[in-house]
């Protein structure tokens, strides 16, 4: 028996369909390459960072690479490893800046080659960059006075010890808390100083400020690493009762004072979905799918302190990449 007309027409739409089907499988979807130039490799914080770009990357089918200095100081050797990112065939690029200056003709000269770029924690100043994702910094310096605020009766007395002056987070975060401290009309900073982001360096300076000032009461230290230093600065003084010391984000050592003392607050971020954000972005930027996309993207960010860090939100905060790394 023949088939009909319309029979055969499905019969050769189906065969064509499972053809079509054939040939698509036999060539893989194209992967993509990104590489995050972060401010360094080291601490918990960009720990954290990572593990969340790699899960975007293994979600997304990207490759994947991820660079950094030694030091948080370092600009010139981000700018190097962003023009060797370029040379490596990135086309997309997921950037933290050290410099929020010194970084941006590395930046610029990227994207005139065609690369995508997101920035993340820290900006730059560049118009390239199609999205920013990470805290509100300046919100930040005000949770931080805020903390202190809250928590301390009377005058308060501060001391600041930031990191580089040309990072920019640090340098809202410092404004914020100066102008909550400026508003509270109960607060004077007494010195504010700016110092490496490493924990040795942060832990003399902040040693050198309470012997020079020692009617401070309150310290802020913005970082992981100089709230490290600053911790470690009043534990070794013996001045945990008199100072309050409120930092930022989780680290054993910063977690453990909590506990003992020596911190009294921590501004906790969310490093994991910087990471992640900013890959997925990367993802988006390549593929076209940017409707929707934001020029900015505010993480979370809380208090954490002795009374709240054993609720279950504070220690999801606080131990963000134990939780994720399982």
């Amino acid at each position: 028996m023949r088939p009909s007309k319309r029979a055969a027409l499905a019969l050769a739409l189906i065969l064509a369909l499972l053809a079509g089907c054939g040939s698509a499988s036999a060539v893989p979807a194209r992967q993509h390459s990104v590489a995050l130039v972060a401010k360094s490799t080291e601490t918990e914080f960009w720990l954290s960072v990572f593990a969340g770009a790699q899960a975007a990357a293994a979600e997304y089918n990207l490759k994947l690479t991820v660079t950094g200095p030694d030091t948080e100081e370092d600009y010139e050797s981000q700018n190097a490893m962003v023009e060797q990112a370029v040379a490596d065939g990135a086309e997309a690029l997921v950037f933290s800046a050290i410099d929020f200056s010194n970084n941006a003709s590395a930046i610029d000269a990227a994207a005139a080659a065609g690369v995508k770029i997101v920035a993340i924690d820290s900006n730059v100043d560049s118009t390239a960059v199609s999205t920013y994702i990470g805290t509100d910094n300046y919100a930040a310096g005000r949770m931080a006075a805020q903390a202190a605020l809250d928590r301390v009766e009377g005058e308060l007395r501060v001391g600041i010890v930031n990191y580089d002056i040309s990072s920019a987070n640090g340098q809202e975060r410092e404004q914020g808390a100066v102008d909550m401290f400026d508003e509270s009309g109960r607060a004077r900073v007494v010195q504010v100083i700016n110092t490496l982001a490493e924990a040795q360096h942060a832990q003399a300076d902040t040693a050198a400020m309470l012997q020079q000032y020692p009617e401070i009461n309150v310290l802020l230290a913005f970082n992981e690493p100089t709230s490290v230093g600053a911790a470690e600065a009043v534990r070794q003084r013996g001045v945990s009762d008199a100072v309050f010391l409120v930092g930022f984000d989780s680290n054993v050592a910063t977690i453990d004072g909590l506990q003992e003392g020596s911190v009294d607050a921590l501004i906790v971020q969310n490093p994991y979905a910087m990471g992640y954000l900013g890959v997925e972005s990367a993802w988006r930027l390549l593929t076209g799918q940017t409707a929707g996309m934001e020029e900015v993207v505010d993480t979370s960010t809380r208090t954490v302190d002795r009374d709240n860090m054993f609720t279950m939100d504070s220690q999801k905060a606080l131990f963000a990449f134990e939780r994720r790394s399982e």
